[in-house]
């Protein structure tokens, strides 16, 4: 169970103070602060954080109204994981607004960018604003930060994967490491490792592959298996495995459009598997849950891929 000490700062400004309330709301928006009921703020109990709201409730005074700082080590009614949970909502907003201003810098379908676009060091520049306040290791900031290093490398080939194959007899029996909450791109990648490399795989999560140095990495930011020029980690361990099953090929299709967001390939299909794995997550269920279930789902689609795919073959 979470433990953890937190900062309370309770305000009150009159409705007379309309700009200073405004202020305020932005202050407490820069420093990562997330609202707990009404007229009260809430941070993790950090001597730095601490000084800040020192300061935000000195102001409240000169302007004219009340501030007080507290701090606690329990919430009444609001348990310790419910709170970095509300964390994690701010920050994964953060990290998404970003994410779609970064979409729209991607090079249109059928085309390839080969220098980073302009706009691009203005989202790093939000994107390490986020990371200053993202308390609580958000797992979005990875896929952000995947997405503004893809935008950078401009699709060029310098960015793409080794195009050497590797022999799936050398990945046998292993463990492999990825990020928690996993989506789509992670979901999909597990499942394809675990039907097509690596029958006796077993899945772990963390955020540090230096900390678990016996297994292997992927979707992560900088490894082997992550996100090489215009793919995502799904199409990478295609290539490097040299996997040619038609059907995989089109669940890549899917995945890439879904995880990617570049209407390359025009497949829509992703986004109602992506809503359920959110919707998984959001639930409370654990990652090796997840897993389990999005396996399902993928053997599912595997599955009607395949028929689909059979059809086309003999038909007349």
């Amino acid at each position: 169970m979470l433990t953890h000490s937190w900062l309370l700062l309770l305000y009150s400004l009159t409705s007379k103070h309309g700009a200073a309330r405004l202020s305020l709301w932005r202050h407490l928006k820069r420093i990562g602060a997330v609202p707990l009921k009404t007229s009260a703020s809430i941070l993790p109990d950090r001597p730095e954080l601490y000084e800040c709201f020192q300061w935000l409730g000195q102001r409240v005074r000169e302007q004219g109204g009340d501030a007080t700082l507290v701090r606690v080590a329990h919430v009444d009614g609001v348990t310790d994981e419910d709170l970095v949970a509300l964390f994690q909502r701010a920050r994964s907003a953060d990290y998404q607004a970003i994410m779609k201003s970064a979409k729209t810098l991607l090079p249109r379908k059928g085309r390839r960018r080969h220098q980073a676009p302009e706009g691009l060091e203005k989202l790093h520049a939000r994107f390490e604003a986020v990371r200053q306040i993202d308390f609580f290791e958000c797992s979005k900031a990875a896929d952000t930060e995947m997405l503004l290093r893809r935008l950078a490398a401009g699709g060029s080939a310098k960015s793409a994967a080794p195009t050497k194959l590797l022999p799936r007899k050398s990945y046998q029996g292993r463990r492999w490491l990825t990020r928690p909450k996993p989506e789509v791109d992670r979901v999909g990648s597990a499942w394809l490792i675990k039907k097509f490399i690596d029958e006796k795989a077993t899945f772990v999560f963390g955020r540090d592959p230096a900390a678990l140095p016996a297994s292997i990495p992927y979707d992560m930011v900088d490894v082997e298996f992550g996100h090489h020029g215009e793919d995502c980690t799904f199409e990478t361990l295609i290539k490097r495995f040299g996997i040619t099953d038609r059907a995989v090929g089109e669940i890549a299709a899917i995945i890439h459009d879904t995880d990617l967001g570049d209407e390359k390939f025009g497949r829509v299909e992703g986004v109602g598997l992506l809503a359920v794995l959110r919707g998984w997550a959001q639930m409370g269920l654990g990652d090796d849950e997840i897993l389990t279930r999005g396996f399902n789902c993928f053997d599912a689609l595997h599955q009607v891929l395949s028929a689909r795919t059979f059809h086309r073959a003999v038909a007349p």
